[in-house]
């Protein structure tokens, strides 16, 4: 059985305070611990002072960008690798080449798909894991041993060896005895084994010095035939006025399948967002085509969608049919995201094709219902509030199906009146009572149509916003202030929180 990962410390870094709360959100929701920062600098700080195992890292950034951050990172994680994973609008091929460059393991380009991002988690803390994993195995057998892991092997200037380790032994298959004596090429690969010697004795005249003190990848062979990648270092002294040259090799195949394994990770997750990419962008402009309507542009009208994820399940739409009525709708459907936003396509358009014909609302709700029942599947309705407002007669009708309360706010930013619901959501049974609630207004006064997501916003301390905070932010305000003073409100009482569902608001002024 596999073992479950393990949760990770996490620094996320974006100048965009709303951008790093989504993100804390979404890493606290899959178990993660969160560092934030504001900038670069503070970045650096942070990653010195708490040593977090990955970063996510924005790039366009005031102080110090992101670009800058990553190399610092890099200095102080040393040897440790420590995931960086940028976060940025620029999806140019430039951008990505200088964020690798500068440090960076991976890109994820803005807005975020949390779907990717999460599987990129995964794959980094698999690597991560087997990095840990790698540490504690040579930790483990350094005690065992109390000597050095790796192969040490001293030659002399005819590439004769002359000393071994027992890690030698272990790497090549070869016991000491039987290697002292041998020309060190024996442990060689082509080409090194047939040039090897050659290059020992260039070297010896006074050739140039091209890998002592430096350290290198090469390919050793071991007893048995068989190849294996190594890193090799090698240096000189003089014993006894003779030259002698100590190689110290390591053998990296389980970095190097790792590194193999993490590229083709990294390619399968590029095949798995750009085929998601794709299908997100054209349900985008299939959804956005069908609510991003001209009527919503009304000037009696002032609203705003707020989605908890990257498709909301609220939507409202407005339009005046042609002998000048004005039609509101605010629903909210089951659930968030995709699955939610599609479930409501069905109600917007017989809102905009039944409208135009200037009906009544019952006629509008009947048929709303009705096109439910036939298209969504058992557990899927729509709660909605939809109105008809008269400039003619000075009236209008509102239905409230599943949402909260519609009010009637007077000039002077007074409760005129209250709608609630009285009836279920849309969808859920084939007979519904359809009746809409004529109503008539004051002079300058507007009506405020919210989803539950409004009231529901949930502050630090556990307070919820409720028809309280609307009530309280719109009380001795003009019918210009109005929207505002809401949004303001709402923003003030969730602080550095998040609203955990879809938030939606509507101020329409009545003629």
């Amino acid at each position: 059985m596999n073992e479950p990962l393990k949760s990770l410390r996490i620094l996320a870094v974006d100048d965009n305070k709303t951008n790093l709360h989504v993100l804390q959100v979404f890493l606290k929701k899959q178990g993660h611990q969160v560092l934030l920062a504001e900038n670069g600098e503070e970045a650096v700080q942070k990653f010195e002072a708490e040593r977090p195992d990955m970063v996510l890292l924005d790039i366009m950034m005031p102080v110090m960008d992101g670009f800058e951050a990553a190399r610092r990172i890099r200095v102080l994680a040393q040897d440790l690798w420590v995931p960086i994973i940028f976060l940025s609008a620029l999806n140019r091929d430039e951008n990505l080449l200088e964020g690798l460059e500068s440090g960076g393991d991976d890109y994820l380009t803005k807005p975020i798909n949390f779907i990717v991002l999460e599987a990129k988690l995964r794959s980094m803390q698999k690597s991560l894991a087997l990095q840990a994993q790698s540490v504690e195995s040579l930790n483990r057998l350094q005690a065992i041993s109390d000597s050095v892991l790796e192969a040490i092997i001293t030659i002399d200037t005819t590439a004769t060896v002359i000393a071994c380790n027992l890690a030698t032994e272990r790497l090549f298959g070869w016991t000491a005895d039987e290697l002292i004596g041998q020309n060190v090429k024996v442990l060689m690969a082509e080409p090194y084994h047939s040039e090897h010697d050659a290059y020992v004795q260039r070297y010896v005249d006074g050739g140039p010095r091209r890998i002592i003190g430096t350290e290198r990848e090469v390919i050793g062979r071991r007893r048995d035939g068989n190849l294996f990648p190594a890193e090799l270092a090698v240096s000189e002294i003089r014993l006894d006025n003779n030259r002698l040259f100590i190689g110290v090799i390591r053998d990296i195949s389980e970095r190097k399948a790792a590194e193999a394994t993490l590229r083709e990770n990294a390619r399968q997750l590029q095949v798995y967002y750009d085929q998601t990419e794709s299908e997100q962008q054209l349900a985008i402009r299939l959804i956005e085509k069908q609510m991003h309507r001209r009527g919503l542009q009304d000037p009696s009208l002032r609203y705003a969608v707020i989605a908890a994820q990257h498709f909301s399940g609220d939507v409202v739409a407005a339009v005046r049919s042609p002998e000048g009525r004005f039609y509101a709708l605010l629903a909210d459907a089951t659930g968030h995201g995709l699955a939610a936003a599609i479930s409501v396509l069905p109600v917007l358009s017989v809102f905009y094709r039944m409208s135009a014909q200037n009906l009544p609302v019952q006629e509008l709700i009947r048929e709303f219902n009705q096109q439910l029942r036939e298209s969504m599947p058992i557990g899927r309705f729509v709660a909605a509030t939809v109105v008809c407002l008269d400039p003619a007669s000075k009236s209008g009708e509102i239905w409230v199906g599943g949402t909260p309360s519609a009010l009637l706010i007077d000039r002077w930013g007074r409760k005129e009146a209250e709608f609630p619901s009285t009836q279920l959501p849309l969808g859920i049974m084939d007979a519904i009572d359809t009746q809409a609630t004529t109503f008539t207004w004051q002079k300058e006064s507007q009506l405020l149509l919210y989803s539950d997501g409004l009231i529901e916003a949930t502050a630090q301390d556990g307070l919820q916003f409720g028809t309280e905070g609307i009530l309280a932010s719109v009380a001795h305000t003009t019918p210009g202030q109005r929207f505002d003073a809401v949004s303001t409100a709402l923003a003030k009482h969730l602080g550095d929180e998040l609203a955990a569902d879809d938030v939606s608001l509507m101020v329409i002024d009545c003629p």
